[in-house]
């Protein structure tokens, strides 16, 4: 007989974390073999647990490490009923039976230490996706009664039964309805992403990707857009000076008059990225990509409500995080990029507060401009988009302007709001059914012509005056 028990290791790594390790015993012998959990304090691990609760439900992404020890477990345990059949149980055979290519092809496994990569290097929207890809297949897992997802299972029949599974799943965010079809396409890249990774690092071979074969593709919907009139009635607003929802008109509005800027890059702005000569200069936190831009005078004007005489560069500019802060001493991007996963992720939640706070607040600023789109900050983006192309501004400089990396990001963003030449098609046959082109007077003419230029851009409008000029 057998037996498994995990236990921590009493003495702290140089990280200052615990190690988890399964314990393994065959015939009064003993063997630790080392997991890839970690706890930061001892009190966190409970090895005489009910059920599979081995990390304490009040630790950080306990869910996501029980299960991954619940894995090994059963991986062990598996591995064990092999060995015994053949007649060869020792604990070395089953130690280097359990360290070999066999246990390391538990897709699960491999998930879940590519998902705590990603957290460790603070790629926390990311990390919850993949948690929630993860927690979606080991349901499907569950309820097939497989003992685990290996690299071999991946097959596209088994992502064709999923696929079925996910049109199943009810959405938690929407009590009552299922997964958007949009959101089924996110798991399967999350997972085609994952696949390819283990072809990377050589625990699955190309010639088995599932992907060759399987393709999930969502559906295009629409995105909301603000009208000028809308964000004239938002800009006109009236609000209580100093009041929350003043201050979060306010942030929405920077947003909008510097292109959209994102939200927690604009939580997280500071004095230092204002230039002497009125330009914002910052590195956008998606991307690492530098934005330069002018400041226009209305945006002007908003950061002159919170400037302060004894403001330093390294301050923040809107009052939203704390200046003294741990956080807050490390300022730029590569700064960042080097603090502890803690930190990082506590700032990340600090961000992402503030960001629901702000959203929260412009639901009621919505309401009061009578705006009924879904009023959020990332809809500045979608309104600078939508009222620069509705100007005549051409989609290479709004796309240079957003800071997208290439045009077909930005056309998804503005693709469905350009109605300008179908609309002046529609003015123009109609009117033609009205009044006849024959009895058109000289002035009907001339705007029948402005309407048809209006859908012309610069350069075409140039070619047209100099055909006629010809």
């Amino acid at each position: 007989m057998a037996s498994f028990r995990f236990e921590l290791n009493g003495r702290p790594t140089k990280n200052k974390t615990y190690v988890v390790y399964l314990r393994v015993t065959v015939g009064g012998k003993r063997k630790l073999i080392k997991t890839i959990v970690e706890v930061s304090r001892p009190a966190d691990f409970n090895a005489k647990c009910k059920g599979e609760n081995w990390i304490r439900a009040n630790v950080h992404d306990a869910k996501s490490m029980n299960a991954l020890l619940a894995d090994i477990l059963a991986r062990a345990k598996e591995t064990y009923k092999d060995l015994d059949k053949e007649g060869e149980v020792t604990t070395v055979a089953l130690v280097k039976e359990l360290n070999t290519e066999k246990v390391s092809s538990s897709f699960l496994a491999f998930a879940r230490e590519r998902a705590q990569m990603i957290y460790d290097n603070g790629g926390w929207r990311n990390w919850r996706k993949y948690c929630g890809l993860i927690n979606k297949l080991d349901t499907f897992r569950k309820k097939r009664r497989m003992p685990d997802i290996t690299i071999e299972d991946l097959t596209v029949d088994l992502l064709t039964r999923f696929d079925n599974f996910l049109h199943k799943w009810e959405n938690e965010r929407e009590p009552g309805k299922l997964l958007h079809p949009n959101t089924i396409e996110v798991q399967f890249n999350i997972l085609r992403t994952l696949v390819h990774r283990a072809i990377e690092v050589g625990i699955m071979e190309a010639s088995k990707d599932p992907f060759l074969v399987f393709k999930y593709k969502g559906v295009k919907t629409t995105k909301e857009k603000l009208s000028e009139g809308e964000m004239d009635r938002i800009i006109t607003l009236e609000l209580e000076e100093g009041s929350l929802i003043w201050h979060c008109k306010n942030y929405f509005l920077f947003s909008y008059y510097c292109a959209g800027i994102r939200a927690a890059d604009l939580i997280q702005l500071r004095w230092r990225n204002v230039t002497e000569n009125g330009r914002l200069h910052y590195q956008m936190g998606k991307n690492h990509k530098d934005r330069d831009l002018v400041l226009v005078e209305p945006a002007l004007e908003i950061l002159s409500y919170y400037h302060k005489e004894d403001a330093k560069p390294n301050d923040y500019i809107f009052p939203l995080l704390d200046n003294g802060a741990e956080y807050a001493k490390f300022v730029t991007l590569a700064d960042k990029d080097r603090m502890k996963p803690e930190l990082r992720h506590y700032l990340y939640q600090q961000v992402s507060a503030k960001n629901a706070l702000i959203n929260k607040y412009l639901k009621k600023i919505a309401e009061k401009a009578e705006v009924t789109t879904n009023l959020t900050m990332h809809i500045s983006r979608h309104a600078f988009a939508h009222i620069a192309q509705e100007s005549g501004a051409e989609s290479s400089a709004i796309k240079d302007i957003l800071g997208h990396s290439n045009l077909a990001t930005t056309e998804r963003y503005m693709g469905s709001f350009d109605t300008t030449k179908t609309d002046n098609t529609l003015r123009l046959l109609f009117k033609k059914k009205k009044s006849g082109n024959d009895d058109m007077t000289a002035e009907e003419r001339q705007q029948q012509a402005i309407e048809l230029l209006k859908g012309l851009s610069p350069e075409q409008i140039m070619s047209v005056i100099s055909a006629i000029n010809k």
